[in-house]
């Protein structure tokens, strides 16, 4: 076998085992990328409401905070409550938390949610374990000897000759224009 050959072979299947764990790097690297932007591993919703029920300080006991989360959300996340002021409800949901200001009877709800598929990929991209870990370092060994044998798949003015060595040249270029004018 002669050492094209190889190359073509090793870039074929190295590429092959490895598309899943460059998808989830790329999505996610994305994802991390922007987080001034969003919060790519929860859905944060906040909402404000007014009661309208009259009321007493002093009937307020789980029966009653119960029957207000019925209101917006389900009884079955209700975890606890507490007064942090004497004038203040904070009830604590497995999906976020309600505050109440007791005196004007205006309510703020804040649920939080798993974002589908971007926090198991992010999950995945913070290195959860040691197996993963191994695992993604094989992973980014392997990319730089996808990156080297891509480097020589073309022959002729399309290969790294021709063609290929100005785009290598120019993907070089960059990376040390940002490091030279941005440090």
């Amino acid at each position: 076998m002669n050492w094209r050959k190889l190359n073509r072979v090793l870039h074929r299947d190295f590429g092959y085992f490895f598309a899943a764990a460059s998808i989830i790097y790329a999505v996610s690297g994305i994802a991390l990328n922007h987080l001034d932007d969003w919060n790519p591993n929860y859905i944060i919703n906040n909402s404000e409401f007014k009661l309208t029920d009259n009321f007493q300080k002093e009937e307020l006991n789980e029966d009653w905070v119960l029957s207000l989360i019925d209101k917006y959300d389900d009884r079955k996340n209700f975890k606890k409550f507490y007064f942090p002021k004497p004038n203040m409800l904070k009830i604590f949901l497995d999906s976020g938390l309600m505050l109440i200001d007791l005196d004007t009877g205006s309510g703020y709800i804040e649920t939080i949610r798993r974002r589908p598929v971007f926090h198991d990929l992010n999950y995945l991209h913070y290195n959860p374990g040691r197996w993963w870990t191994w695992f993604s370092d094989i992973y980014a060994g392997a990319l730089a000897l996808l990156a080297v044998t891509g480097l020589f798949i073309l022959k002729g003015e399309n290969g790294i000759t021709g063609r290929g060595a100005w785009l290598t040249i120019a993907g070089l270029v960059v990376p040390l224009f940002i490091l030279y004018f941005m440090l």
